[in-house]
């Protein structure tokens, strides 16, 4: 049995949520750009939940943009996809399986786009959603009168176009514009890219009064962990537990977050939002940045060498054992939460941090560490050093977490081998990729370099770091000592003795 809109009558599983007839009658009101596994396990995730509470009461039509694929899937299943919970909530262990309904039809645009512009005409429609990864939001010489345009802003342009002549540029035709692709200022971002292809396709000066006056493009932050299509094996034992064929099941852990800049405007639009604590719209979402780029995502940087070189392949491994978890704790919710530079609340922090640590120990989710790895270089820049220095700054000492999370960064990125322009490392005799785009030069320097000058190297790198990280006083040393030891002693063992001293301290 394929899941489908007939089909429903006949799951009657109590461990499945089965949508009810009237949520297909609800109107379109939401256009989406994207049908990605984030879009569906979250947007769309809300939306739904939201229709079966009576809240929003609206349906959303997906455009496929891509030339990859097709949406036979979505066809053959009414849109309906099954989206199953799994993690840590609270300490406990939960799985919800849960059939979305929120998706009214997909359309693609290589040969569907007058359907695409014909939802312009649409009263009811009032929001657009889009993940076309981050290479989506940039400008392109487009020429919205193609069918389609080639880029998302063009396309998104067009739509808009559509629109004002569709309602005469009226007031109320205006549209909720929610980026949801990871890059800082996403709306913002979009918003200038559209402006800016609006001049260059000669567009009239009353259209863009109304682009600007009446449509709100919002800033947006996504955090929910969801991994790609099981394996065949594990596809076979999804359905048999389900009762049903799923070509557009997906997985996610259970924590949630989308975090939306807008006002009382943007809240009533997007009245979803009432349905789920894990939709915040703010004036300033920038608080809900710090702490993922920080506990999150700077707290996987300094811990995915180490942890990867400890001999742990994903991250619950690592959390599970005592000794690595009262490491990762401590540089999670001592140095890294009292160095983010932004005035937090500690009792904010410290939740953030513990639900942080709950979705490393997902049982569910098998989160690698060698793909934390990739572009290590560039996420060490980004997601930490202002950290370091901060704590540098704050309490006039280099942090010994830190300092431990960046030697071994230098220990992983140790590129032994080149075959094909692609660089390895090698690790307890096997060899393992470095998907970095300053390979090379770390394969130059650890083959011709002292440990000594090797690090004095990287750290005066000023076009890795944009500044010269020697000047810190005391950092390069300790990085020094601690490489010493990892490479003498071991990677575990460094952590260990560490741990031991810390504890009694």
């Amino acid at each position: 049995m394929i899941l489908s809109k007939f089909n429903l009558h006949n799951i009657t599983s109590n461990e499945i949520e089965v949508p009810s007839n009237e949520i297909f009658e609800l109107p379109e009101k939401v256009l989406q750009f994207g049908t990605g596994v984030l879009l569906r396990a979250l947007p769309d995730y809300f939306i739904d939940k939201a229709n079966k509470k009576g809240i929003f009461n609206g349906r959303i039509v997906i455009v496929k943009s891509t030339n990859s694929g097709d949406t036979q899937d979505f066809d053959k299943q009414d849109g309906l996809y099954t989206i199953c919970e799994k993690g840590i909530e609270n300490g406990s262990v939960v799985e919800k399986n849960i059939i979305n309904a929120s998706v009214s039809r997909v359309l693609n645009a290589r040969n569907e786009w007058n359907q695409v512009l014909e939802c312009a005409h649409n009263p009811h429609m009032k929001i657009v959603l889009s993940n076309t990864t981050e290479v989506g939001i940039t400008l392109v010489q487009d020429d919205i009168k193609q069918y389609p345009p080639v880029s998302f802003p063009g396309k998104l342009l067009s739509f808009l176009y559509e629109r004002y002549r569709a309602f005469e540029g009226s007031e109320q035709s205006g549209m909720i514009i929610v980026p949801t692709e990871l890059i800082p200022d996403n709306g913002k971002k979009l918003e200038g890219i559209v402006f800016e292809l609006a001049h260059i396709n000669g567009l009239e000066d009353d259209f863009i009064s109304w682009l600007e006056k009446c449509n709100t493009f919002c800033n947006s932050l996504v955090d929910r962990i969801v991994p790609g299509k099981p394996s065949v094996a594990k596809m076979e034992e999804v359905t048999e537990h389900l009762g049903y064929k799923d070509g557009l099941y997906c997985e996610s852990e259970i924590f949630r977050l989308w975090a939306i800049e807008g006002d009382e405007h943007v809240k009533q639009t997007l009245s979803f939002a009432q349905c789920d604590e894990g939709v915040v719209i703010q004036s300033d979402i920038n608080l809900f940045r710090e702490l993922k780029l920080r506990l999150l995502n700077a707290t996987h940087t300094f811990n995915s060498g180490l942890a990867f070189l400890s001999g742990f392949n994903l991250t619950r491994d690592a959390m599970l054992d005592e000794t690595y978890a009262t490491f990762a704790k401590r540089l999670m919710q001592v140095e890294i939460a009292s160095s983010i530079p932004m005035d937090i609340e500690d009792t904010i922090k410290l939740d953030f941090a513990n639900k942080v640590f709950d979705r490393f120990c997902n049982p569910y989710i098998d989160h690698q560490w060698i793909s934390i790895t990739a572009q290590y270089s560039s996420k060490m820049k980004m997601r930490c050093l202002p950290l370091l220095k901060q704590s540098i700054s704050l309490f006039k000492k280099v942090p010994n977490s830190m300092a431990l999370g960046f030697a071994g960064y230098l220990f992983f990125m140790k590129a032994v081998k080149c075959e094909n322009q692609k660089y390895f490392g090698e690790w307890n005799g096997k060899s393992y990729p470095i998907t970095d785009d300053s390979a090379h030069l770390f394969f130059e320097y650890w083959t011709t370099l002292s440990l000594e000058d090797l690090v004095k190297t990287v750290l005066s790198n000023e076009q890795l770091w944009g500044e010269n990280l020697t000047l810190l006083e005391g950092f390069e040393s300790k990085v020094l000592l601690n490489l010493e030891q990892m490479i003498h002693q071991g990677v575990m063992a460094t952590i260990t003795h560490y741990s031991n001293a810390e504890l009694s301290a």
